[in-house]
């Protein structure tokens, strides 16, 4: 592989790739306002960059209120590089009975120490290039020989259309491909770490081995939790999670910090805390290959990283319980509003029959800031290349509720948003079978109404939900939340009232909004008149 020119790197510390969001004070200090970031501010001002490197966003965190990321999966990918970079430059990556004082010590600092930073970041500096030719960042430079083909940057891109697919977000053609910026590039790079798909790849051969086939990445399909602060710093700082007491740190390495590349036909064995964790986890070895200048990227390899899975974890996720006893993370699901899962993050054990697991992280997040939200960031998609849609939200603050002091609040939003489920699904329940009667169906079905329903329920029982929570107010919630199901109901099938057999279709299925009728109780083999037997 051609050596690239130190200036052709594309270093990730200094090139503006991340886009942020200035805090009003930093703003005001600048003599600019929330519109002009980005811009020159005031004369005489300070010109606040729309973009950083990571160098500056670390040392700048207590000045951003957050990051502007726009694709939530690549958002998801880089806060788990922050998270990382944050627990190496303030010693949170060590156990200790003194952790949580230590972390409260770094916030009265009010900000990350600027000489451990550059102390931390001067160790690996060569290692934050893009384009390096010995270590590009998050990537493997061995692609180049062992893989027969490269991918093209359409297949990198994930919001492009390659090969056959249909044409989404962009027009795009393999054979004349719009080569994509670094910044762009960089992030889709962590999309396909943490969320690739598994199936066929580009085929690679490593001694002996010849193989074409990759293991989904660790967050495929998952919906992935953080918590959110004031300020970014308070944000990184909330999201590192206390080590468990056996992690050592000078084991626990990150990518960046390996001293050889990983053996992809061996077992791999890398994840040994929380900041391998993080970081070391992917599937998918990817090699971007960029234009002459290092600010494009014309080509990459994508394919497998490991032979074996890895063992898959994470401390962003809500763990679930199969009826098979097999433990998954809850799924991205563009449909599904995040106040129905605010009570799997509040309480340690939530109701449910797939026996929910808070995310990890939340434990110790809620020392970290006054104003605590949470924000959700996904990806809906199958377990291998379908790709359906990106899913991004955000909580009002919820930090009364994450304290443990507050358990029976908690529990309450837990019953709100039971109660406000149920009346959603009953007047699924009602509509499917209001239509299947009205038209003479054979059976009820998912239908005009009941996707109408929907669409005007879960936004009213959104708000109701917060309005109940904000006020505190857990009185009558069930019925507040059937009132809204008895209201759309009318609306949905009022259309249907004019005729005599709308009017019987509807009025016979209304009884499910409350849960439908009684089923008649089983008669024994006695009482059915089936002799002295006994019911088994």
């Amino acid at each position: 592989m051609e050596r690239t020119p130190p200036d052709e790197g594309y270093d990730l510390l200094e090139q503006r790739w991340i886009p942020v969001r200035w805090s009003a004070e930093t703003l005001a200090d600048a003599g600019g306002t929330a519109a002009d970031a980005g811009e020159a501010a005031a004369e005489g001002g300070e010109e606040l960059p729309a973009a950083v490197g990571l160098r500056e966003l670390l040392e700048r965190a207590h000045e951003i209120d957050a990051l502007a990321v726009t694709v939530p999966p690549a958002l998801a990918g880089l806060y788990r590089v922050l998270y990382a970079l944050t627990a190496r430059v303030t010693g949170l990556d060590r156990p200790g009975d003194d952790w949580s004082d230590r972390r409260y010590d770094v916030l009265d600092d009010g900000r990350l120490n600027p000489d451990r930073l550059w102390a931390y970041l001067s160790r690996y500096t060569d290692r934050f290039r893009l384009f390096d030719p010995v270590w590009p960042f998050l990537q493997d430079p061995r692609l180049a020989q062992q893989c027969e083909k490269a991918a093209g940057v359409n297949k990198l891109i994930t919001t492009r259309p390659s090969g056959n697919n249909h044409a989404w977000f962009q027009h795009t053609r393999d054979a004349a491909p719009q080569a994509p910026a670094a910044a762009e590039a960089v992030l889709h790079l962590l999309v396909w770490r943490y969320w690739g798909p598994s199936g066929r790849c580009s085929s690679r051969t490593v001694g002996s081995v010849k193989a074409a086939n990759v293991t989904a990445g660790p967050l495929r399909s998952a919906l992935s939790y953080h918590p959110e602060g004031r300020t970014l710093f308070e944000t990184l700082l909330a999201g590192v999670a206390e080590p468990d007491p056996d992690v050592r740190p000078e084991a626990d390495l990150c990518p960046w910090e390996w001293e050889e590349l990983p053996d992809p036909v061996q077992a791999p064995d890398m994840v040994r805390g929380p900041c391998s964790g993080l970081t070391a986890r992917s599937q998918h070895a990817l090699l971007l290959v960029p234009e002459p200048g290092g600010q494009t990227v014309r080509d990459a390899y994508i394919s497998w990283a490991f032979l074996e899975k890895m063992p898959r974890d994470d401390d962003f996720l809500i763990w679930q319980t199969s009826k098979e006893g097999n433990r998954y993370p809850r799924l991205a699901d563009a449909g599904r509003a995040l106040w129905r899962d605010v009570d799997a993050l509040l309480l340690e054990d939530p109701p449910g029959a797939a026996r929910p697991r808070r995310p990890k992280v939340f434990r110790t997040a809620v020392e970290a800031c006054e104003e605590l939200r949470v924000r959700a960031v996904g990806f809906e998609q199958d377990g291998q290349a379908k790709d359906i849609q990106f899913v991004a939200a955000c909580t009002p603050p919820l930090v009364g509720l994450l304290k443990q002091e507050d358990v029976p609040a908690a529990r309450e939003v837990g019953r709100l948003r039971v109660w406000g489920e149920t009346a959603g699904f009953r007047l699924a329940t009602a509509t499917r079978k209001a239509w299947a009667l009205f038209t003479d169906a054979s059976k009820a079905v998912e239908c005009g109404w009941s996707q109408e329903a929907a669409a005007r329920f879960w936004p009213r029982a959104e708000e109701e939900f917060w309005r109940r929570v904000r006020e505190r107010d857990f009185d009558g919630a069930a019925r507040g939340f059937r009132r809204i199901a008895e209201q759309v109901y009318e609306q949905v099938t009022y259309g249907a009232a004019g005729t005599a057999r709308g009017a019987r279709a509807r009025e016979e299925a209304r009884v499910e909004l409350y849960g439908g009728r009684p089923k008649p109780a089983k008669k024994t083999a006695a009482a059915a008149g089936g002799g002295g037997g006994t019911a088994r």
